[in-house]
């Protein structure tokens, strides 16, 4: 078996704001015998196939990245390229007259890619919405389980060591959603401004993400993939939750909702 392959296999997987998911079991290969999909045991969840594309392995854990977030940070940078060079040709008709024939042929094809762009964060907008409501749907069940939890204690069903306990596991669950839910909305708010007025305030390496936490970065290149393909790893400066090997995974403080930006350069750059 490969090292690639070993790298895998038996390790816990978690997707990237620290919920366990599940347990390595065993890999889909393609005729090539490269990896196309990893087989978790997720429990009673059965056993899932999770794109390889998706996975990042760090130290004793996969990391699992949401399609939503990879489709984000790849629009996002397609149409910031469209939009600097659309704006570039218009900066060019301006300073020299005679080559406004020359730019418009150029500038149609850049008009029509924009559009393309524009369809596809329409659907992606949907997509990020639907992901909200389940958030929101999987936010009520949880406090319903707290709220439950304190009704059994304050009617001496159980000790309050137990109570403590839910509420810690309780809380810890709702701080994983309200972070992808942070991500989300601060995803939707950059598509939103990414317009041809607002080209010259962008920044020229768009991310995703904005973190509030204090955190330090690393470079740590993903291992099955070109060494210029990087991503940016956010160490937490600390954690309640997790152990002192596991620190790259966002907390909140204080119960503040936040966001992580520890793979906002997953996507190489166009």
């Amino acid at each position: 078996m490969s090292e690639l392959k070993l790298e895998f296999m038996g390790k816990q997987v978690k997707d990237m704001y620290g919920t366990f998911m599940g347990k390595v079991v065993g890999m889909i290969t393609d005729s090539d015998g490269s990896i196309e999909s990893v087989c978790v045991d997720c429990g009673s969840g059965g056993l899932k196939q999770l794109t390889f594309e998706q996975l990042l392995v760090q130290r004793d854990y996969v990391i699992y990245i949401p399609k939503w977030r990879l489709d984000t940070q790849k629009l996002l940078r397609q149409k910031n390229l469209v939009l600097k060079r659309i704006k570039a040709l218009q900066d060019i008709v301006t300073e020299n007259d005679l080559m406004k024939d020359d730019a418009e042929l150029v500038y149609t094809k850049y008009e029509k890619r924009l559009s393309v762009l524009e369809e596809e964060e329409k659907s992606l907008n949907e997509k990020l919405q639907v992901r909200l409501n389940e958030l929101d749907a999987e936010s009520k069940s949880i406090k319903a389980v707290l709220f439950d939890a304190k009704l059994q204690y304050k009617s001496n069903e159980v000790t309050e060591e137990i109570y403590q306990q839910i509420g810690i596991y309780t809380n810890e669950l709702l701080e994983h959603i309200n972070l992808e839910k942070a991500e989300i909305n601060n995803v939707k708010t950059k598509l939103s401004n990414q317009t041809l007025e607002n080209i010259g305030s962008l920044t020229q390496n768009i991310q995703v993400g904005n973190p509030i936490i204090a955190t330090t970065t690393e470079t740590i290149p993903k291992s099955h993939e070109s060494p210029k393909e990087e991503i940016v790893a956010t160490k937490a400066s600390s954690t309640n939750h997790l152990s002192t090997d596991d620190k790259s995974v966002p907390t909140t403080d204080n119960g503040s909702e936040t966001d992580s930006n520890w793979l906002n350069q997953v996507i190489p750059s166009e």
